[in-house]
């Protein structure tokens, strides 16, 4: 076997890794911010972390495939009122329509397979 040529292989450490804003349409900062290493994707489609700041709602959107996602630390709360903390694996079908609110802040780990649709 063949070592790992160079290039085909990044590696981030979440303690130190350097997340880009998630800018708001036009402009601005959203209070949220993500690491993805796979650059083929756009932003925030396929596997990537993700932050929101204490008080940031994201924007209303529709799943456009089934997404996934772990909460590695903080909280994260549905407009219909579910509530996901640390060690919580969510899954979301295609087809949801939701938006979400952290009152603490969270980071996640996300998979999404194409970009979600906003409302």
């Amino acid at each position: 076997m063949k070592p790992v040529a160079e290039g085909h292989r990044k590696v981030v450490n979440i303690k130190d890794a350097k997340f880009k804003v998630w800018e708001l349409d036009g402009g601005g900062d959203s209070g949220q911010s993500l690491v993805q290493l796979n650059t083929s994707n756009p932003d925030g489609v396929g596997f990537h972390l993700f932050r929101m700041a204490p008080g940031t709602t994201t924007d209303t959107h529709r799943h456009t495939g089934d997404e996934e996602w772990f909460v590695l630390d903080g909280d994260l709360t549905d407009n219909d009122g579910t509530r996901y903390v640390a060690g919580d694996l969510v899954w979301m079908k295609e087809g949801t329509e939701h938006n979400s609110y952290t009152e603490n802040g969270c980071t996640l780990v996300v998979y999404i397979k194409q970009a979600e649709a906003l409302l």
